[in-house]
């Protein structure tokens, strides 16, 4: 089922829902240059256990609306706001993929009321920073990131749905196709991000500007770390490691889990296994506060 929510200014973002049962409802946030379906792997072993799950598509992303501004992250944080709002979610688990992750971290830290749990898959930590405190100089990413964003213009979908079956194996068709459906195809039948390098580069300096760390004094639910650990680069499993201790420290109740040489897309990769960590996380919302870890 998709449901449609007005935010501000006339913009309307999309939210695939699943009825569920009657556990805890389950609010699933994609990352950056993704979507909602990329999500469906675990949203549908979310909804066999009996939670009901809602996957938003932010602005500028999936089915949502593709507004000129707002695409920062104090913006895209109101926008979930509004949605929580008119979706009447409160006490729900909260699950953020990469930047997803980052925006989950400030919408529980400044709206206790909406979450009793948090997951944080492979984001929520992200920190850019520069070369001297660990992570990657802010024009070395600004570069990588240009590029990937034109490798896969002037490709046909097919093109990429080959590409993508190689290089993810593991991956089911939905998660494939939910990749192409971060891309528009132009009247030549050749593939275009949906998302503008314009927008997509002011995402990233709002990310510069809005560190999560900021946000973690605030956080006082239990919280679940699902880390993909890339031991075949050692300089980012460094990264990882450090960015993840961080949160421990910061975070007492955090709860680590990780994925040893799992890609990014670790929900697309893994999504039985992500799918059972949230589970864990429900378990642990459930239960009284002395019994938990």
């Amino acid at each position: 089922m998709k449901l449609s929510v007005a935010v501000d200014h006339g913009v309307t973002l999309r939210v695939r829902h699943r009825p569920g049962g009657d556990g805890r409802p389950f609010l699933l946030l994609h990352g950056l240059r993704s979507n909602a379906r990329m999500w469906d792997d675990v949203a549908d072993r979310l909804v066999a256990a009996g939670h009901p799950v809602y996957a938003l598509d932010m602005r500028g992303h999936g089915d949502s609306d593709l507004p000129e501004h707002g695409y920062d992250n104090a913006t895209a944080t109101a926008d979930l706001v509004a949605v929580c709002r008119e979706l009447r979610l409160t006490g729900a688990l909260l699950a953020g993929h990469s930047w997803g992750g980052n925006l989950a971290v400030r919408l529980v830290a400044e709206h206790p009321e909406v979450a009793a749990g948090l997951a944080l898959v492979d984001g929520g930590w992200i920190s850019m920073v520069d070369t001297s405190q660990g992570g990657p100089a802010r024009e070395k990413v600004v570069e990588m990131v240009g590029r990937a964003h034109s490798q896969v213009s002037g490709m046909t979908a097919q093109t990429l749905r080959e590409a993508l079956r190689g290089l993810h194996p593991t991956w089911s068709a939905a998660a494939v196709e939910a990749t192409l459906a971060d891309l528009a195809e132009g009247p030549d039948g050749l593939l275009v991000p949906r998302l503008p390098l314009e927008k997509l580069l002011s995402i990233l300096e709002s990310m510069w500007e809005d560190p999560p760390a900021r946000w973690y004094p605030a956080i006082t639910v239990p919280v679940m770390l699902c880390s993909t650990l890339p031991v075949q680069v050692p300089m980012l499993s460094d990264l990882a490691r450090k960015w993840v201790a961080e949160v421990e420290a910061a975070l007492p109740q955090a709860d680590p889990r990780w994925y040893v040489g799992a890609d990014h897309n670790v929900h697309a990769d893994h999504p039985a296994r992500v799918a059972g960590d949230l589970l864990d996380l429900a378990a642990t919302v459930d239960k009284p506060a002395s019994e938990r870890p």
